[in-house]
């Protein structure tokens, strides 16, 4: 008997669209602060940097109980919410905050390290040509620091697509709502729907080898083989 792709593309287009949305977040959120932490000196910048690396190595649930403090109905963004008739919890705008905060160190911290990287003297010589502080940036800083941030980039797709603990606490497991493909993973396996569970986890290892490739190329001072 085959085994029906029915229940397989809710739960794979969700993802998607989680992790898209939680991507784009990151590369604004992750390159500006990297941006920033790279140009400005200032007192107890590395706590900032620790600090904002948090989610990298925090548990997830700890993650999801921190969103659900600040976003339930009594959090203090929450409440605020709840005034204009917003609720964040148990819906997939929840699952993209969740995942874009997992996510944001991968990549804040490639972005920080490839800003740093690039040679001030060129940004000098840029500025004495008479260019702004913006067209700097787009024209000499980005350019130059491009592969370090879309690898962390492509890491943050796959990290959002993945993620678990904090997305299952904000947003719950409601199919065709909620349910991404780790926690579709998680419930195959609850129901005893072993070869559904395989399937899942295929079509997500295949989703990651691809997106760690690609990251791989993209990876700043990779040298390709030649035979």
């Amino acid at each position: 008997m085959m085994l029906s792709l029915d229940p397989v593309w809710p739960a794979f287009f969700l993802s998607m669209k989680v992790a898209g949305w939680a991507t784009f977040f990151t590369l604004i959120l992750g390159v500006s602060v990297g941006y920033f932490l790279a140009r400005v000196n200032f007192r107890g910048r590395d706590l900032v940097d620790s600090f904002l690396t948090l989610p990298m190595v925090l548990p997830p649930t700890v993650l999801g109980y921190y969103l659900l403090v600040l976003l339930g109905r009594e959090g203090a963004i929450g409440f605020w919410l709840q005034g204009y008739g917003i609720s964040l919890i148990f819906t997939w705008q929840g699952a993209v905050i969740a995942a874009t905060i997992v996510s944001f160190p991968l990549v804040f911290k490639p972005a920080r390290a490839a800003f740093e990287s690039v040679d001030g003297q060129l940004e000098q010589a840029a500025r004495v040509l008479g260019l702004s502080e913006i067209s700097l940036f787009f024209r000499v800083t980005l350019p130059l620091a491009w592969r370090g941030i879309m690898a962390g980039l492509l890491l943050a797709f796959a990290r959002a697509m993945g993620e678990f603990g904090a997305t299952l606490m904000i947003a719950g497991s409601i199919p065709g709502k909620t349910q991404t493909l780790s926690i579709a993973i998680y419930e195959a396996v609850q129901a005893g729907q072993d070869d559904l569970a395989t399937l899942f986890v295929l079509i997500t290892s295949f989703i990651c080898i691809v997106v760690l490739l690609s990251a791989s190329y993209l990876a700043p001072g990779r040298i390709a083989y030649r035979g």
